[in-house]
């Protein structure tokens, strides 16, 4: 494979450990745990891995005679950049405790893990991979873990190889998983440990013990990086409006970092829309008053951050979703039979009054886009509606509106993006370098002291990374009961932007004047190679949040 000269200049980088993690180490038990929501559920269905305590690692003394041991890795759903170092940092940890552990890589995500489709992952293999972008040492797939038959199934290659645990590094869904097959290996003495790693760019995995994501520091800088090129773009030439969405279906934490960033005119924060129960037309209304304003002091160009999921935090739309979601699980026989020109009006007279109102307002490709195939998790696939266009349309509509009442005054031209996978697989930034080998070197100390049902966690992260704390929480605590595909189901518990939190509250405290004057920042590549005030600052949700809570 031919290497760019950053590929070779990355393959030199060290990550940096926490200390705690560099010599001997013992595990020290916290008090026991219970999970966010639900209590007497989320215990009855995890009878043998509920209430397990909370784990730190701390300096020990020198472990003794060692055994090898064998490790299992799966990436699970979406990239995310820093992969690749969750699995390098585990197999270093592995080889620490015996240099004859081995570790072995299921190919293409959990189908693999079922199907016995695996690699050997050796030194020669993890040297080509430290801090690159991407899941292509293995590859990453989508499907589910959550029926007896792919345990047992997964279980006979896991004893053929003799392997001691299985590392599942993956987002919410593929962690609840993770503590599912805790739970059943447990149950059954299957003799095999779980650990999950905290993966998705989107920000949604977090809570006190787990700070941020990995992906999510190196996607957001991309993103704003781009976001500012066409600020920059935007102010030269002083004609466009750019409407940008941006990934992050359940939550909005990579629109307001990349609004805390770059100072757009408009980010639209989609938990702010749920709280307020706003409509489509009052976003729609309050782009229009901002295009409008601006364009009163001469300024007839500007750029909007959307977030991927609005349509979903919209309540009305909400409401119409779930409908929809109920209506086409129960008679997805009959809809497949129904023809392309009668879809729309045999949905609509199975609608519930108020929201066939809706269905029918929606522009014909929104309507459609929403009765397209459902995702795995039986779910809308809001990526595929474009609500940066949606928006777009309805506020040029709006605006002749308000040119004929004589309250707009001005020329409107909008231009769209969407940032996605520009960001999912970039070269991880050192941040994101040095989280993630931390990681996976904790995980293999959590299998080394013996525990299952964990999630790797590491913690202090706006400190110099030597000084972050390392260690696991049971994933059941993290859990709550939530409805898919018509049934209730244990599942982690999403992390929303929190209203009262310092990062929301910044943003808030300043967007008024960034609608009106144009106090675009910049902030340029990731620098790999640089002042550390460039290169090495975590991203502003971490700092803002730390400095709340301190």
């Amino acid at each position: 494979m031919k290497k760019s000269a950053l590929q070779k200049a990355r393959a030199a980088y060290q990550p940096k450990l926490p200390i705690v993690l560099t010599g001997a180490v013992k595990a020290v038990e916290g008090k026991a745990t219970n999970s966010v929501a639900d209590q007497e559920e989320i215990k009855k269905l995890f009878p043998n891995t509920y209430g397990l305590p909370e784990i730190q690692f701390e300096k020990g003394a020198s472990a003794g005679k060692t055994e090898p041991f064998n490790v299992g890795v799966i990436l699970s759903g979406g990239q995310a950049p820093g992969g690749h170092n969750v699995i390098s940092g585990l197999f270093d940890g592995i080889k620490k405790v015996h240099r004859d552990s081995r570790l072995y890589g299921f190919l293409m995500g959990p189908g693999g893990f079922v199907d016995h489709q695996y690699m050997e992952l050796t030194a020669d293999i993890i040297d080509e991979y430290r801090n690159t972008g991407g899941f292509d040492i293995i590859g990453s797939g989508r499907t589910k873990l959550e029926t007896k038959a792919q345990f047992d199934k997964g279980l006979e290659i896991l004893k053929q190889l003799n392997i001691k645990a299985l590392v599942i590094i993956g987002g919410d869904d593929s962690n609840t998983n993770a503590a599912i097959l805790a739970e059943y290996y447990k149950e059954i003495n299957a003799g095999v440990q779980v650990i999950g790693c905290p993966k998705t760019i989107d920000g949604d995995l977090k809570n006190e013990v787990i700070e941020t994501s990995f992906g999510f520091d190196t996607a957001t800088k991309v993103y704003s990086e781009v976001i500012g090129n066409i600020q920059r773009d935007c102010n030269s030439s002083k004609k466009y409006w750019h409407f940008i969405k941006l990934m992050g279906r359940s939550a909005s934490h990579i629109a307001l970092e990349c609004a805390l960033q770059c100072q757009p005119n408009v980010c639209i924060i989609s938990e702010e829309v749920e709280a307020k129960k706003q409509t489509l037309n009052d976003i729609v209304n309050s782009i229009a008053d901002v295009v409008a304003a601006r364009a009163a002091n001469g300024n007839n160009f500007g750029t909007v951050l959307i977030p991927e999921g609005l349509i979903e935090f919209i309540p009305a739309m909400k409401a119409l979703i779930a409908e929809l979601n109920d209506l086409l699980a129960a008679n997805a026989e009959e809809f497949a039979k129904v023809d392309r020109q009668n879809q729309l009006s045999w949905i609509a007279d199975r609608l519930s009054d108020e929201n066939t109102a809706i269905f029918t307002s929606l522009p014909e490709g929104v309507a459609r886009q929403l009765c397209l195939d459902r995702d795995p998790h039986g779910n809308v696939q809001v990526s595929l509606i474009e609500t940066e266009k949606l928006l777009g349309e309805m506020v040029a509509r709006r605006l002749n509106e308000m040119k004929s009442e004589g309250r707009y005054v001005g020329k409107f031209a909008s231009l769209y993006h969407f940032f996605g996978y520009e960001g999912r697989c970039a070269d991880p930034s050192n941040f994101d370098a040095d989280y993630c080998y931390a990681l996976g070197f904790n995980a293999a100390c959590l299998i080394n002291a013996g525990v299952t049902g964990y999630m790797s966690s590491v913690r202090g992260l706006t400190k110099p990374s030597v000084q972050w704390i390392a260690g696991g929480i049971p994933i059941t605590m993290m859990m709550n009961m939530e409805r898919r595909h018509g049934a209730m189901k244990p599942v982690i518990q999403k992390a929303l932007v929190s209203l009262d939190g310092a990062p929301f509250k910044k943003f808030a405290s300043q967007r008024d004047g960034w609608a009106i004057n144009t106090d675009f920042v910049y902030p340029g590549p990731i620098q790999y190679f640089g002042p550390a005030e460039v290169c090495d600052q975590p991203s502003l949700t971490l700092q803002y949040e730390h400095r709340q809570h301190h």
